[in-house]
C-alpha cells in the first residue's frame, strides 16, 4: 500500500512548486518558520529519448524523501514516455519517495509544446505515459494538473485513467492552461471533482488569506491545500490557517514581519547563490509577489536596487 505524504486523517497544507522560486533556501525558511505538511521540489526538466532522463547534478542534489523532516515531492516535467521512466527510476535511487508529474505549468515551451499544461493537448499520450509511470513508482505518484488546455471540463475525462492506473492523489489549479494566470480559479470545477472521483484532490490557486482557505475546503471537500502566490506573499498564512498565530498585527505588525522575512532570505540566497547578482534576482523574484499600499515606497525602492546593499536600506522602510 503506497504511503501518501501526508499523515492519514488530516488535511494537509502543502507548499506549491514555483519555478525560480521554491529552490532549498526558501524551502528551509518555510520548513523551520511555518512547517508545510508537504513541500515540493521546482520541476526537473526530463529530456527526450534517446538523450535518457536529463536530470541535472543539480536536480539530484534536491532529490530527497524529506527536507528537514517534512516530507518533500519531486516534481518531474517532460512528455515522453521512456525518459519520464527513467527520470523517475533515477530520481528513486537517489532518495525520492514521492513523485509528480507536472501536468498544468502554463508558460513558455511547457505550455505551448508538449510538456507541462502542454500535455494536455495530447491525450493519446497522457493515456501511454500515466501507467507507465506508476508501474515504476514505488512510492507515491500524483499529478499536479490544470482544468484543462482551453476546456475547463477536460479534467473530467481524465478521471478515469487517473484511477484505473494507480493515482495517489491530484493537486488542481482550476484554470485552463490558456488563462495561464488570467481571471479567478474556478473552484466549483474543484468541488465537482471532488464529487466524481475516489482521489484525493489538493486545491490549488487564489488562496490569499486563512478565510479564503477555510472557505474553499468547506465548499469543495477537498483533502488539502496547496499554497502558491499567497504564501511567498504572506508565509505566515500556514499558521493562520491552522489557527495559529494573530491576523497579521496590523500595518506596522505586518511590515515588521515583511521585513524579517526578507532579511532572512538573503542571508539564505547568500549561502545558495554565487555573487550579489544572483542574490539580488532571487529576493525580487520574491518581492514580486507583494502587494502592500501602504508599504509601496519601500517596494519600490527594492525593485530599483542595483546592489544588495542598496536592497537592505530600502528593507528600513518596513520598520
Amino acid at each position: 500500500m503506497t504511503v501518501l505524504p501526508w499523515q492519514a486523517g488530516t488535511t494537509p497544507l502543502m507548499l506549491a512548486p514555483m519555478q525560480g522560486l521554491t529552490n532549498r533556501a526558501l524551502r528551509a525558511y518555510f520548513v523551520e518558520h511555518v512547517r508545510p505538511d508537504v513541500i515540493f521540489t521546482e520541476f526537473m526538466r526530463v529530456n527526450t529519448a534517446p538523450a535518457g532522463a536529463g536530470l541535472t547534478a543539480a536536480d539530484l542534489r534536491d532529490v530527497a524523501t524529506e527536507q528537514e523532516g517534512v516530507p518533500l515531492v519531486v516534481q518531474l516535467v517532460g512528455h515522453e514516455r521512456e525518459a519520464l521512466v527513467l527520470a523517475a527510476r533515477v530520481a528513486q535511487e537517489v532518495g525520492a519517495a514521492h513523485l509528480n508529474l507536472n501536468m498544468g505549468c502554463p508558460y513558455g515551451r511547457m505550455g505551448g509544446g508538449q510538456t507541462g499544461g502542454g500535455m494536455l493537448r495530447c491525450p493519446d499520450n497522457i493515456v501511454e505515459v500515466i501507467p507507465a509511470l506508476r508501474e515504476v513508482i514505488n512510492g507515491s505518484f500524483s499529478v499536479k494538473i490544470r482544468a484543462g488546455y482551453d476546456d475547463p471540463e477536460q479534467i473530467l475525462s481524465l478521471l478515469p485513467l487517473f484511477e484505473s492506473s494507480g493515482v495517489d492523489f491530484l493537486v488542481l489549479h482550476p484554470r485552463t492552461v490558456v488563462q495561464k494566470y488570467d481571471g479567478d480559479a474556478d473552484h466549483e470545477v474543484t468541488a465537482r471533482v471532488v464529487r466524481e472521483t475516489r482521489l484525493p484532490v489538493i486545491a490549488n490557486g487564489d488562496v490569499r488569506n486563512a478565510a479564503d482557505g477555510i472557505r474553499l475546503l468547506d465548499e469543495t471537500g477537498a483533502a488539502g491545500l496547496m499554497l502558491g502566490r499567497g504564501a511567498i506573499a504572506d508565509p505566515s498564512l500556514f499558521l493562520r490557517l491552522r489557527g495559529q498565530g494573530d491576523s497579521g498585527g496590523g500595518q506596522e505588525g505586518r511590515g515588521m514581519e515583511l521585513g524579517r522575512y526578507l532579511r532572512e532570505m538573503l542571508v539564505r540566497y547568500g549561502q545558495l547563490f554565487c555573487g550579489d547578482t544572483q542574490v539580488l534576482n532571487k529576493i525580487k523574484e520574491i518581492i514580486a509577489y507583494l502587494d502592500e499600499p501602504e508599504l509601496s515606497k519601500p517596494l519600490k525602492e527594492m525593485r530599483r536596487a542595483k546592489t544588495v546593499r542598496a536592497f537592505e536600506a530600502a528593507l528600513h522602510g518596513f520598520g
